[in-house]
């Protein structure tokens, strides 16, 4: 962990599982502060995918700056690598502007590479064993890399290609499990974590699915299939899978809602699990999440 001294600045981190309320309160606090909101949302990163990641909304966007959205079109992978040169000099600018730097998302491992100074292997994409890779399915390549790299394995979820690929992508390349490959050099900031984990999480994620297909999931599913073809990795992930049941008629709707609200939790459950074993956040209590998250930063600020 970073040792905090005040002559450094400080960068808030907002983190918690998805559907509980990130987005919003992140609005909240950045404009309160007058700062950009820097996305760490590993889906947020692809254009066209919109609807199925809760992407913040255009009028959310013209509300504050958001930074680290649509950086790559879905069929071009960006590794954890490539996200931090890209994520790094944003953060940079943002606190030589301000003082100060607001992340907010739901993928701890890509918090904990900006935070913490996580210096994963270099290896460039290797397109032909991504497909290969593709044909052979998640039903395969996740076991493999159980086999492989176990320790990779267990951060990695089961339904996650594109992090599946990536662990055995460094594999093969390098001929050492990615997880023996990692070290640490954290940046010179202050870190204060801030955590969302509401009572009602199941409640919001029902709510949230719902409104997904409402927005049109399957309409943007259908769009980015046709641009991309069915077995873009990024659509067997959590939503696009079951809209793509629903356009090959595999599923119906309300079928498809309650597999996506199924994966959700279970999702949740694992994002949970990572936050109390690799981030040490305060967690915000009851309803006045706003008050007390500006409280908990005026304290770091003075």
């Amino acid at each position: 962990m970073n040792l905090l001294t005040e002559s450094q600045p400080l960068v808030i981190t907002l983190l918690g599982p998805t559907a509980s309320g990130k987005t919003a309160l992140a609005i909240e606090i950045a404009e309160q502060l007058g700062l950009p909101v820097i996305n760490v949302d590993s889906r947020q990163l692809y254009r066209a995918m919109d609807v199925g990641t809760a992407k913040p909304t255009a009028e959310q966007q013209a509300r504050v700056p958001h930074h680290l959205l649509n950086l790559r079109d879905p069929d071009q992978p960006i590794t954890l690598q490539e996200f931090q040169a890209e994520a790094m000099p944003c953060i940079d600018a943002v606190l030589q502007q301000c003082g100060k730097a607001l992340l907010v998302g739901g993928s701890g491992l890509y918090l904990k590479a900006l935070t913490q100074g996580l210096q994963p292997p270099a290896v460039a994409p290797q397109p032909l064993l991504r497909q290969q890779l593709t044909q052979l399915g998640q039903a395969v390549c996740h076991p493999l890399l159980q086999a492989a790299d176990p320790a990779a394995a267990a951060r990695i979820a089961p339904a996650d290609a594109v992090r599946t690929q990536r662990a055995l992508e460094v594999l093969y390349a390098t001929g050492r499990p990615m997880s023996s490959q990692s070290s640490a050099t954290p940046p010179p900031w202050r870190v204060l974590e801030l955590g969302l984990n509401p009572a009602n999480l199941r409640q919001r994620i029902q709510q949230r699915t719902e409104q997904l297909y409402k927005d049109g999931l399957v309409n943007e599913t259908r769009l980015l299939a046709e641009r991309y073809g069915s077995d873009l990795p990024l659509l067997q992930t959590i939503g696009y899978g079951e809209a793509l049941g629903v356009l090959d008629n595999s599923l119906s709707e309300r079928e498809a809602i309650r597999i996506t609200a199924q994966r959700t939790r279970q999702f949740a459950k694992r994002q949970r699990t990572w936050f109390r074993r690799q981030h040490t956040p305060t967690w915000l209590e009851g309803p006045a999440f706003v008050d007390e998250a500006m409280t908990l930063i005026q304290q770091q600020l003075r």
